[in-house]
């Protein structure tokens, strides 16, 4: 029976290992396209030729033979848009895939537990200040910890069903943090701010700058970083407090210091973004069903497939119609659909 298990685990590993390198031949696939496709088309070898030039630009390798205006499409639009729509996906899936670990729960999600919609007031006040992309971001992410913190408060005050309450108290939360932003939106300038606050709630990637990237790819790659490191403690915490305190794990602060990194990344996403729907819920379970619910194995899946699905996503908002599709109008119609699916299904997985 030993050496069975011990012959039938090389096999779970490998097979992982391949569906790992498919989807990150797909992500890439997906992002070199993503550089060429758009309103303003570019032949994918120019494209080539314009990133061969920029790496080998100290050595004047590559003969500038095309327009001065593509290295602009290519540097200053679509490599930002592209770089953050990848770091968005992969971060938000990431933190979905945490919470619904950390709180034993398949349906929990940033938005659910009201982290995006706290984001969202606090990213809606350093606009409606006229701050800059740092305040306006630490201001995101103090009040996603916020709202976690109130959803967290209010589920350990009623002692009914845990699973039902927290997310009763994420509904509530998310209302409340929502009604704030819709009173701010009411009394922001209809010329000045109001544009504004509304990319920020719908979600969009066309204005985001190399300085949006610089200042916010830190602080989603660490927040990202830091679950991975501890992504084989969730499987525990996933099991219950007794069992954890039971293997040594110090589950009270190794739940906080989760929920400070899933929170960062939320607020993160969401200062350079605004608020994206659906891809913290779907795009775990779409993981379970690929390489089952090893946190070891789900955070890494759930990183390639959420920078595939956003970027997948940017594309068609970006291309459909004359006019750019807000991001999360798309996320929703793809999101709902699939999620009725996996519910239908009723993926044992997740146990």
């Amino acid at each position: 029976m030993r050496s069975a298990a011990h012959a039938t685990k090389p096999k779970k590993d490998l097979k992982n290992l391949s569906i790992n390198s498919i989807l990150a031949v797909l992500l890439l696939a997906v992002f070199w396209m993503s550089l060429f496709v758009g309103r303003y088309s570019i032949d994918p070898y120019t494209v080539l030729l314009i990133i061969t030039a920029q790496i080998l630009a100290p050595f004047h390798l590559v003969q500038h033979t095309w327009p001065a205006v593509l290295d602009t499409v290519i540097w200053q639009v679509r490599f930002p848009r592209t770089l953050a729509a990848v770091l968005v996906g992969a971060g938000l899936a990431v933190s979905g895939a945490t919470f619904q670990g950390t709180f034993r729960n398949p349906l929990v999600s940033e938005s659910i537990l009201g982290v995006s919609a706290g984001a969202l007031v606090g990213a809606s006040i350093g606009i409606l200040l006229g701050r800059g992309p740092f305040t306006i971001q630490l201001l995101s992410f103090g009040f996603g910890i916020l709202a976690v913190a109130m959803t967290f408060s209010i589920s350990r005050v009623y002692k009914a069903n845990p699973t039902l309450v927290l997310v009763l108290a994420g509904i509530v939360v998310g209302s409340l943090f929502s009604a704030i932003s819709a009173l701010i939106k009411y009394v922001a300038d209809p010329y000045s701010k109001l544009p504004d606050l509304v990319f920020w709630q719908m979600g969009s990637f066309g204005q985001i700058s190399l300085t949006d990237v610089y200042v916010t790819a830190p602080i989603l790659l660490i927040g990202i970083a830091a679950l991975m490191l501890v992504r084989w403690r969730l499987n525990i915490l996933s099991m219950g407090d007794e069992e954890a305190v039971a293997l040594g794990i110090d589950t009270k602060t190794l739940r906080i210091v989760v929920i400070l990194c899933a929170t960062l990344i939320t607020a993160a996403a969401v200062a350079i973004s605004g608020v994206i729907a659906w891809v913290g819920l779907i795009i775990p379970h779409i993981g379970r069903m690929l390489v089952g619910p090893d946190h070891k194995k789900l955070l890494p899946t759930s990183v390639l497939i959420g920078g595939s699905f956003m970027l997948g996503v940017d594309i068609i908002c970006r291309n459909v119609t004359t006019s750019e599709i807000p991001v999360s109008i798309v996320t929703s119609l793809i999101g709902v659909p699939i999620f009725l699916i996996l519910l239908k299904r009723g993926k044992e997985s997740w146990s």
